[in-house]
């Protein structure tokens, strides 16, 4: 996948590219890449998950950090390697 955007930066910068992986079961503080179900496709860091939620933490804090409800979750990947 390609990061488009800054709210990872200084970690993931706009145009790097990363490889997920699906099948890993993501910790939390680990980078992962989230689509939802209404098509948003976005990394952030795994803060914490509940078994309702799935909290999402920008590196940015230009950027806010985002709660999903498990149901909003299409797929969540762990984030093993980036190309800068």
């Amino acid at each position: 996948l390609e990061i488009a955007g800054d709210s990872m930066a200084p970690v993931f910068r706009d145009g790097d590219r990363i490889l997920v992986s699906p099948s890993i079961e993501p910790r939390r503080g680990d980078r992962v890449v989230v689509k939802t179900t209404g098509g948003e496709v976005m990394a952030k860091e795994l803060a914490r998950v509940t078994a309702r939620t799935i909290e999402l933490a920008s590196l940015n804090r230009d950027y806010e950090d985002r709660i999903l409800d498990r149901g909003e979750v299409a797929w969540i990947a762990r984030i093993l390697w980036a190309s800068q």
